[in-house]
């Protein structure tokens, strides 16, 4: 995720954590959401196609996560209005389980 979209996030009050602030750079993308999972965070995304199949894998394995957010790389100022307008609508419980496609979120 680019440093924009974080400041952005942050600077509304959103928590991010980044794959490189919990040090997982180089780190399998099942490494990344056991972890998520385990914080019991959403995970944001542009590996649309391995975290759409980790959702279904995790699923049918009877894993639980706090929820994926996929999308399309976008410009930040896109990203920003898209994540915040689906923030508004889903809860942390509705977020459980869920996959999420970001251009879904206009």
């Amino acid at each position: 995720m680019g440093r924009a979209l974080v400041r952005a996030l942050r600077s509304r009050s959103v928590d991010v954590l980044t794959a490189r602030e919990a040090n997982h750079i180089q780190v399998l993308d099942a490494d990344h959401l056991a972890y998520a999972a385990a914080l019991g965070r959403v995970v944001f995304t542009f590996n649309v196609r391995d975290f759409a199949r980790l959702h279904k894998e995790f699923l049918a394995a009877g894993r639980s996560h706090a929820g994926i957010i996929v999308s399309d790389q976008l410009p930040v100022g896109v990203l920003l209005r898209r994540l915040l307008t689906l923030l508004a609508a889903r809860s942390a419980t509705d977020m459980r389980e869920q996959l999420e496609f970001l251009g879904n979120w206009r």
